[in-house]
C-alpha cells in the first residue's frame, strides 16, 4: 500500500485523539482539536478556490496557523511551497515565480508588503490568504492588477468553516515539495511522492525499527508507543523541521514550538514545557544553546531532557562537548541527510576525528560515471539509494543530473557530498564537493577544517573557503566571528591550534575576522559572501 501524510496525521488523531500534538509557547493543542482545526483552514482554502495539485507558498515564520495550513493543504491533495521568510524581494519572486504558486499564506505587515510589491509579476498568483490585519498595500496592489484578480482572503475565515472530514480520496502518488535551502545559487524544489516521503525522511513512521505495514499497523503502534516531547527549534520552512514535524506526529508525538529561535527562552522552558528532544540545525543553533546551557546550569530544570539531534549542517564535536560537561547523559544524534535524500541516518565520529557514516544499505559510494566504487579508501560521491524524489519541479536537466539511473535500473541521489568506503563498510564523509580547496594540488573539504576551527575557544563562528594564491592556485581561508568578550587570537595562534589536528596543507593560511557569521535562518551556510570577504580581505595575508 502507499501512504498520505494527510491520512498518516488522521490515523494517529484517531488513534490517541487526546494526546498533545502541540505546545505553542505554553499552550497546548490536542490530535483531535488539531485535527478539526485543520479540516477547517482547508474547507477554507478550498472555499477559496485551493485544490488538487495547486501550490501554494507559505511564506511564514512558526505558528500553530502554520502547522494548520500545512495540514489543511495536503488534506485538500495541495501542495505546500515552504519559503525563506527572510529571503529579499529578488529571491521571493524567484521561488513565488518558478513555484507556480496558485496562493500565497502571509502574516507579517512586512512580509505583506513584499507580495503586494510582487504580485503583478506573478501570473499564476489567485489568492493570497493573510493571518491577521489586512494591510493596505496589499489591497491596493490587487485592486491595481490589470487584466486578472487575486482573491485577498482573511485567513481567520477558517473559523466558520466546517470541521468535517469529508475529503475526496487520497492515494499516496501526492506531491510534497521541499525547496532547497539555495546557499550556492537560487534554491530548487525537491518533489517528493507521499508514499516516498513516509517511507524514507519520515522513516516510515518509525524511525527507532521496522517501517509500518499499513494505516492498521500505524494506529495500533502509536496507541502502544509512549508520548515524546520534541522542540523544533528550527523554523518549519527547513526541511529537516518538516522531516522532524512528520515523523513526530507519526509517532504519536507532542511537537514543541516556538516563534523564533531564542536560546534563552529553549533552555529556561525546558522544565515548563518538560522538553526531551530538541532538534537543532547544525553549531548556528548548537553553540547558542551550548552558551546557555552553560549560563543556566544551575537555574534551569534539564531533568526530562535526553536528547539533542542535529540536521542539515555542521555540528562540530567541540559544541557537543560542552553540552555533555553540563548533562553528561544527554544522548547527542547528528543526522545525514538533505532535502533531496531524506532521513540517511546517523553521522558519527570515530578516533581520528573523521565524520563517518556505519555500513548501510542507504549508501553507497560512486565516481564520475556513477559506478559502484568497492575498493576501500578510494574517493568518489556519496550515492543514496531507495525511495528518492521524482526531480526538481520544472528543471529536467538538474534532475538529471542529480538522480540519474543506474545500469541496473536503480535511480540514486548524487548531491556532491564526497567519501571514501573503508575495510569495515563505513564511508568516511569528506564533505561537498563544491566546497573543495585545491591547495597545490591537494585537496581540503571545507567542513573538516571549520569543524577544528569551531573548538577553538574563542571562536564563535567559522566557515572556509578558497582564496587566491599566486604559489598554489588556492589556500585554505577562514571567515571567524568570535565569541562575547573573546580576545582575537592572531593567524598562528589559530594554525597552532588547527595543526593538533589537521595535516599541515589543511591548516588556514588566511583568517578573516568578522562581526557575524552570515547563514541562512536555517543555519546553513553562505559560502559566497564568505569566499568574497576572504578574496576581499585577506588575498595577502
Amino acid at each position: 500500500m502507499k501512504f498520505n501524510l494527510a491520512t498518516v496525521f488522521e490515523t494517529v488523531a484517531d488513534a490517541v485523539p487526546e494526546r498533545v500534538v502541540l505546545t505553542w509557547e505554553g499552550t497546548d493543542y490536542t490530535y483531535a482539536a488539531l485535527d478539526r482545526l485543520a479540516n477547517q483552514v482547508a474547507h477554507h482554502f478550498a472555499a477559496h478556490g485551493v485544490g488538487k495539485d495547486d501550490n501554494v507558498a507559505l511564506y511564514l515564520k512558526n505558528s500553530v496557523e502554520h502547522v494548520t495550513s500545512l495540514i489543511g493543504l495536503i488534506k485538500i491533495r495541495a501542495v505546500p511551497v515552504n519559503v525563506n521568510y527572510r529571503y529579499t524581494d529578488a529571491e521571493l519572486e524567484y521561488i513565488f515565480d518558478n513555484s507556480d504558486s496558485a496562493a500565497i499564506v502571509v502574516e507579517l505587515p512586512e512580509h505583506q508588503r513584499s507580495v503586494a510589491e510582487l504580485m503583478a509579476k506573478l501570473p499564476a498568483l489567485r489568492t493570497v490568504f493573510v493571518i491577521g490585519e489586512i494591510v493596505d498595500e496589499l489591497r491596493d496592489a490587487a485592486a491595481a492588477l490589470d487584466g486578472r484578480t487575486v482573491e485577498i482572503v482573511a485567513f481567520d475565515g477558517y473559523r466558520e468553516k466546517p470541521t468535517d472530514r469529508d475529503f475526496d480520496a487520497r492515494t499516496g502518488e501526492e506531491i510534497y515539495m521541499i525547496y532547497t535551502g539555495g546557499t550556492t545559487g537560487y534554491p530548487k524544489g525537491v518533489m517528493w511522492r507521499h508514499d516516498d516521503f513516509f517511507r524514507k525522511p519520515i522513516s516510515g513512521g518509525n524511525p527507532y525499527g521496522p517501517a509500518r505495514a499499513d494505516y492498521a499497523e500505524l494506529a495500533k503502534e502509536v496507541q502502544n508507543f509512549p508520548s515524546m516531547s520534541f522542540l523544533i527549534a528550527a523554523p518549519l520552512m527547513h526541511g529537516a523541521a518538516s522531516y522532524s514535524l512528520f515523523t513526530f506526529i507519526s509517532l504519536g508525538s507532542r511537537l514543541i514550538l516556538e516563534r523564533d529561535f531564542d536560546a534563552e527562552k529553549i533552555i529556561r522552558n525546558i522544565g515548563r514545557d518538560k522538553t526531551q528532544m530538541i532538534l537543532i540545525v547544525g553549531d548556528a543553533m548548537g553553540m547558542p544553546l551550548a552558551d546557555e546551557m552553560e549560563r543556566q546550569k544551575d537555574t534551569a530544570d534539564f531533568s526530562t531532557l535526553f536528547s539533542v539531534t542535529s540536521g542539515g549542517a555542521l555540528w562540530s564535536q567541540s559544541c557537543r562537548e560542552r553540552m555533555l560537561a553540563v548533562k553528561p547523559d544527554l544522548l547527542l544524534r547528528d543526522n545525514f541527510g538533505a532535502s533531496e535524500s531524506g532521513n540517511d541516518g546517523e553521522i558519527k565520529m570515530d578516533d581520528n576525528g573523521n565524520l563517518m557514516v556505519p555500513p548501510t544499505d542507504k549508501m553507497m559510494v560512486v565516481d564520475e560515471r556513477f559506478r559502484q566504487i568497492t575498493t576501500p579508501n578510494e574517493v568518489g560521491h556519496i550515492a543514496r539509494i531507495g525511495n528518492i524524489p521524482l526531480g526538481y519541479y520544472k528543471d529536467p536537466e538538474k534532475t538529471a543530473r542529480t538522480f540519474p539511473t543506474l545500469d541496473d535500473g536503480t535511480r540514486i541521489s548524487v548531491l556532491g557530498d564526497m567519501g571514501y568506503l573503508r575495510e569495515d563498510g563505513s564511508i568516511i564523509f569528506l564533505g561537498r564537493g563544491s566546497q573543495c580547496i585545491n591547495t597545490g594540488g591537494e585537496k581540503v573539504y571545507a567542513e573538516e577544517v571549520e569543524g577544528v576551527l569551531h573548538a577553538h575557544p574563542a571562536v564563535a563562528d567559522a566557515l572556509v573557503v578558497p582564496a587566491p594564491d599566486a604559489k598554489y592556485g588556492q589556500r585554505v581561508a577562514a571567515v571567524i566571528s568570535l565569541k562575547p568578550g573573546a580576545a582575537e587570537p592572531s593567524l598562528e595562534e589559530i594554525q597552532e591550534h588547527a595543526r593538533v589536528t589537521l595535516a599541515r596543507y589543511k591548516v588556514p593560511r588566511t583568517i578573516v575576522i568578522v562581526d557575524e557569521v552570515k547563514r541562512t535562518p536555517a543555519g546553513k551556510a553562505d559560502y559566497k559572501w564568505a569566499k568574497a570577504t576572504a578574496e576581499n580581505a585577506g588575498a595577502t595575508v
